[in-house]
């Protein structure tokens, strides 16, 4: 039997076949999540509410810095899996050891810069001096192991690309374990604080892409790596770049959109940063369906599209995405009913679990949205067009979620809240959410993504 064995996502029922696909990734990035949900579980018990919120205060700069792994990874997949569909073993071959290779000088640049730059950005933030130490040391330690989590992302997308959802969630679990293990030991018993998860963090995700690395130098069913495909030819450097670019802008204009808006929530203290680390950390796992259908949908539209079956692409796009939507409205109905005692599993205190609920619940309706707009995102991507889905996410967090954020809660002001009213920060998201479905949608019926298809 085969070491690898790839799914072919270009026959069967198309919603079977995204579905089964993403089940495994889902329960991979639920593994990848808990990493952040253990990390604030362990901090917010054994050391207290301000070490949880400057865990989360950290959250967006960290997302700023590893926008080079997100372009990578994203055209990695796109060229994987249409070179797969196309059954090029060459172009797959080169396309991987690019993929190598830019990851290696993306960590570097990440591991040289961060450590300088953490500080001054959590001084811009307006981070209060309660938690800007923690959040300092918490930065600097995860940026420099970045090249573990850097790898281990790169390769997953290579794997997603030929069809094998599997593996990753394998090696996610076994460094989810390390994870959960060390941050006991390193906190509650070492009493290492907050540096202690970063190092716990770090830790298990070099075992993760030590094992993943193992996984694709074994794939030669599929393709070969040989010294030669590590040197990025113009050619798949290029058109790694061009796929890639997009969605690292967008992932980067996100991050920095997060950056200005942390600074709002830091006006509303340590209680609303808390409880916003709280909602983000379950907000990550009620996202995880979302972002495991609209990236199985670009593996299943890239191969489609490599083997020239577009009738079969807008077919899965259409019923795919209709389930995807109803899988989300049920969750949405169990954030309502169970969310009070998720927000206990962080906190005893219990002023930060009614906050927390209250904002989650302004939240709930929009994760049905979230799924139009990473399904279609995700088939658009798969087609080549990651452009389009770039300047949707422009639009949507520069002309709409900043400045709305902003006026609204500048609107809220009055003697007994002079700094507004902290519910319209989440007011300000589910609208965002909501507009960026309806432009997904529209931009998705337009149909100009099809012109875009296939590399081959």
């Amino acid at each position: 039997m085969s070491v690898f064995q790839a799914v072919d996502m270009r026959e069967g029922n198309p919603v079977t076949q995204i579905i089964r696909f993403a089940i495994p990734m889902l329960l991979g990035n639920i593994a990848q999540q808990l990493y952040n949900t253990v990390d604030s579980i362990i901090v917010g018990r054994f050391v207290g509410d301000n070490a949880l919120a400057a865990v989360g205060s950290a959250g967006p700069i960290l997302n700023l810095m590893i926008v080079l792994f997100v372009g990578v990874s994203v055209g990695a997949s796109i060229m994987v899996s249409q070179y797969f569909g196309a059954q090029k073993r060459e172009d797959l071959s080169k396309t991987v050891g690019c993929c190598l290779t830019m990851t290696a000088l993306a960590a570097g640049v990440i591991m040289l810069v961060g450590p300088f730059i953490a500080r001054p950005l959590l001084q811009l933030l307006n981070t209060p001096e309660s938690i800007i130490d923690w959040c300092e040391q918490y930065l600097i330690i995860i940026f420099l192991g970045v090249l573990g989590g850097g790898y281990y992302n790169i390769l997953s997308g290579v794997m997603r690309g030929l069809g094998d959802s599997v593996s990753a969630l394998k090696f996610l679990l076994v460094a989810t374990v390390v994870n959960i293990v060390l941050d006991y030991v390193f906190v509650a018993k070492f009493g290492m604080g907050v540096p202690g998860v970063a190092w716990a963090t770090v830790i298990a995700q070099a075992v993760s892409a030590a094992l993943a690395l193992y996984k694709v130098l074994k794939m030669r069913d599929a393709f070969e790596l040989k010294l030669h495909h590590l040197l990025p030819g113009s050619k798949y450097f290029g058109t790694l770049i061009r796929l890639g670019l997009p969605s690292g802008v967008t992932q980067a204009i996100f991050s920095m959109s997060m950056i200005v808006v942390q600074s709002l929530t830091n006006s509303f203290g340590e209680m609303f940063i808390a409880a916003n680390v709280i909602v983000m950390r379950i907000d990550g796992f009620v996202m995880m369906p979302a972002f495991s259908l609209g990236t199985a949908m670009t593996t299943f539209a890239g191969q489609n599209i490599g083997a020239g079956l577009m009738d079969r692409v807008e077919k899965g796009a259409r019923n795919g995405t209709l389930a995807a939507m109803g899988i989300s409205a049920v969750i949405t109905v169990l954030i309502l009913i169970f969310g009070r005692g998720l927000m206990g599993v962080f906190t005893t205190t219990p002023e930060l679990i009614d906050l927390s609920f209250r904002m989650m619940k302004i939240l709930a309706p929009g994760y049905i949205a979230m799924e139009v707009t990473q399904c279609l995102s995700g088939i658009m991507r798969g087609a080549g067009d990651t452009v389009t889905p770039m300047w949707i996410s422009i639009i949507n967090t520069i002309v709409v979620r900043v400045p709305l954020a902003y006026g609204l809660v500048a609107l809220s002001k009055t003697p007994e809240l002079p700094q507004g009213n902290c519910a319209m920060m989440y007011v300000s998201l589910l609208t965002t959410w909501i507009i960026g479905a309806t432009l997904t949608f529209i931009l998705y019926r337009a149909g100009r993504w099809k012109k875009k298809a296939a590399l081959v």
